[in-house]
């Protein structure tokens, strides 16, 4: 017999398996040789009341042998088949490339970006040196900006595609397995890059093909049907073309405008990243002085309405870093990631505000790219009121919340170093004042986060693109050009690592039922 059951367990009974089946037979009231085999579906934790817990959902299989299922995806030999052009190594890309492969087509995958051991160095010279790579930086490179990031997985998006399915392939490419079974399960920045590598191999081993350093530049369209792609001098025709640039790809905006490919603007966020003490965040959410050492470190999530308009925290990192993540020389954009352990002592997350096309009045004359331009703007203004190279800007929450310059600042898990700005002044209308009530609505449902101990740094303008490439729901084809097909969040349909690559999963499947 098979049972499902949910257990209300301490931190430390969660954290030993044991512990656990003791549980299980207490709470079934059957004998030890009865239990079989139990395993656990899904932990999520309980901070609700001073007394933390964990409630562990798992199967038991009583007097019945388990059916275990060993994952095992069916990669095909591709290398003489039907060509899919991908433009864009993030994971959209990848795991539409791993689609195809399972479906017979190769993927030829073409990333303007470094393969990830040279992006490594290439992201040390930014934080060391404020040395910036248009191509190849935190944003750009092999795997996208997933690849250094906390690489969160959770997602709401499990009407797009099977969010099992994403979890079982990052786990067969050497993601822990806890990630199976966390309610919000994440991977680390220090161990995507060595996971992107190995589905790199996986594609290369199947007869797919990367091309790095190739930045696209023309689209290659004959009456209104797309053959391929020409970058960096070359040119690469396929059966069709799955365009998943990432968010902050703006030439590839201007490069399709400039061929007459539809483009919509679409609403998107912009604001600052705010750093706490990771202690502090701890004692908030866990109602303690000091984490028990079987609790991670304590997470938040912020939402408050503020004049019409949604001001919300954004890709928060616990135990986490800030890192400079833009892509380019005159302009500073801040970004968080977390180790798999997230035992950083800070805890850092985006507060952005809602932008709106009537927000940006006075872009019109730009047009579409209105919202482009009023991104670009807020980050060449966060470098003029930073300091040498990619020192950012930074106001004690208190005195930006006050209005009121910071004689001082907390210390910063920004490595480039931050300077004391007064953001409150020349942060957007749009953004500066919402920001501020946002910070008092958030002090209400977290006591004492409103603190100076925490710093504001600016800005946080990369939470997704302010442009959207249209496509038709079911085809998920544009519209104006055949076999173009726009992908994950730089296209505007996705907005993380799961849903982008559940988004170029489905992709490859539409692809796939047109060309086979």
């Amino acid at each position: 017999m098979q049972k499902e059951i949910t257990l209300v367990l301490s931190p430390q009974e969660a954290a030993d398996e044991q512990l656990i089946k003791i549980a299980v037979l207490k709470t079934l009231q059957i004998d030890s040789k009865e239990l079989i085999h139990f395993e656990i579906h899904r932990k999520s934790i309980d901070a609700r009341n001073r007394q933390i817990k964990i409630n562990v959902l798992l199967k038991a299989y009583i007097s019945e042998n388990p059916d275990i299922k060993v994952f095992e995806p069916s990669f095909r030999q591709v290398e003489n088949a039907k060509r899919v052009i991908i433009v864009g190594g993030g994971p959209a890309g990848l795991f539409a490339a791993l689609r195809l492969i399972e479906l017979g087509i190769k993927p030829i995958i073409i990333e303007r970006g470094k393969e990830v051991s040279d992006r490594k160095r290439d992201i040390a010279k930014l934080n060391r040196e404020s040395l910036v790579n248009p191509d190849s930086n935190y944003a750009f490179g092999e795997g996208g900006a997933g690849t250094f990031s906390d690489g969160k997985l959770y997602t709401r998006s499990n009407k797009r595609g099977d969010v099992r399915a994403i979890l079982d392939l990052l786990i067969y490419h050497g993601a822990d397995s806890d990630i199976g079974i966390d309610a919000h399960p994440h991977i680390g920045t220090n161990k995507l890059p060595r996971i992107i590598q190995k589905i790199r191999e996986t594609i290369l081993n199947h007869g797919g093909e990367f091309h790095f350093n190739q930045r696209v530049d023309k689209l290659l369209i004959k009456a209104n049907q797309i053959i391929g792609v020409s970058a960096s001098e070359n040119l690469y025709e396929g059966e069709a073309v799955i365009l998943a640039t990432g968010h902050s790809a703006r030439d590839i905006y201007h490069t399709l405008h400039q061929q007459g490919v539809l483009l919509q603007p679409k609403e998107f966020a912009m604001g600052v990243r705010v750093e706490h003490p990771q202690q502090l965040i701890d004692n908030i959410q866990y109602h303690c002085t000091l984490r028990d050492e079987y609790l991670p470190a304590a997470a938040y999530s912020l939402v408050s309405q503020v004049s019409d308009r949604g001001v919300y925290s954004f890709c928060m990192c616990p135990g986490g870093f800030i890192v400079p993540a833009t892509t380019s020389p005159d302009e500073t954009v801040v970004n968080g990631m977390s180790p798999s352990l997230r035992n950083s002592k800070y805890a850092n997350s985006g507060i952005v505000v809602q932008i709106k096309q009537e927000d940006l009045k006075a872009y019109e004359s730009y047009g579409l790219m209105a919202g482009l331009q009023f991104q670009k703007e807020l980050e060449r203004m966060a470098f003029n009121n930073g300091g040498i190279g990619q020192v950012a800007p930074g106001q004690r929450l208190v005195d930006f919340v006050r209005g009121k310059v910071s004689a001082d600042l907390p210390d910063t898990s920004y490595h480039p170093g931050i300077i004391s700005s007064p953001m409150h002044a020349w942060l957007p209308k749009s953004i500066g004042p919402r920001l501020q009530e946002g910070f008092k609505a958030f002090d209400k449902k977290m006591r004492n986060y409103l603190t100076n101990e925490a710093v504001v740094i600016g800005v946080e303008s990369r939470t997704s693109s302010p442009i959207r490439i249209p496509r038709d729901p079911i085809s998920l084809m544009h519209p104006q050009i055949a076999g173009l097909y726009p992908a994950g969040e730089g296209a505007g349909y996705a907005g993380g690592i799961v849903s982008a690559a559940m988004d170029g999963q489905r992709i490859a499947e539409s692809i796939a039922k047109k060309i086979i």
